[in-house]
């Protein structure tokens, strides 16, 4: 009597991630295209010569110490809800949330900075190409801070928790994207002036 032995593989689960968070991923990757795309225009267009150089506002400075002081208290709020500590994480998140409206008007004060230096939007398109640079980042944190808003009320509901993460980590990711893309902008602009 032979013997039939079949080989039967079992099913492999499926590499997967949850949509909502693949569409972040995805959207992230277009905005890093735009600006990509915008710091690499501004190189070829300083090349071709007629560049005013200026000095950057000096609100540039203090808003990025704003948005990095705003990644550590987003950070904090998703540890307090990775620990269920929804008290302190709806504390974080406020906070957060705020350092995202006085960077916003700090980078609205740099523009008038900006103005009181004689560089416009229209004109040299070395001063252009700051402001449609710093307004589009800022366009950004406006949806990082509607956000964070979202997942703070969602924090009221106790709809945020350890259970429940995945908004946060979405949160918190964004976030961090956003100061990360603010800082490289930054230097870049620091240093190709």
């Amino acid at each position: 009597m032979a013997l039939d032995i079949k080989i039967v593989e079992e099913a492999q689960k499926p590499l997967g991630m949850n949509p909502k968070k693949f569409g972040l991923w995805l959207f992230m990757g277009s905005v890093i295209m735009v600006f990509a795309a915008w710091t690499s225009a501004y190189l070829v267009r300083r090349a071709d010569g007629n560049w005013r150089v200026f000095e950057l506002p000096s609100l540039f400075w203090i808003t990025s110490a704003i948005i990095l002081v705003s990644s550590g208290t987003m950070h904090w709020a998703y540890l307090s809800a990775k620990k269920d500590n929804l008290e302190q994480t709806k504390l974080a998140i406020s906070i957060t949330s705020l350092l995202g409206v006085a960077f916003l008007i700090g980078q609205f004060l740099a523009w008038g900075e900006m103005v009181q230096h004689n560089v416009h939007f229209v004109g040299n398109p070395s001063g252009s190409f700051v402001y449609v640079i710093s307004w589009m980042h800022g366009l950004h944190i406006v949806s990082g801070v509607v956000f964070l808003l979202i997942v703070l009320v969602a924090t009221f509901q106790y709809k945020v928790h350890s259970k429940r993460i995945s908004q946060m980590e979405m949160c918190t990711t964004y976030w961090h994207f956003l100061d990360a893309l603010w800082l490289y902008l930054f230097v870049f602009l620091l240093l190709n002036r």
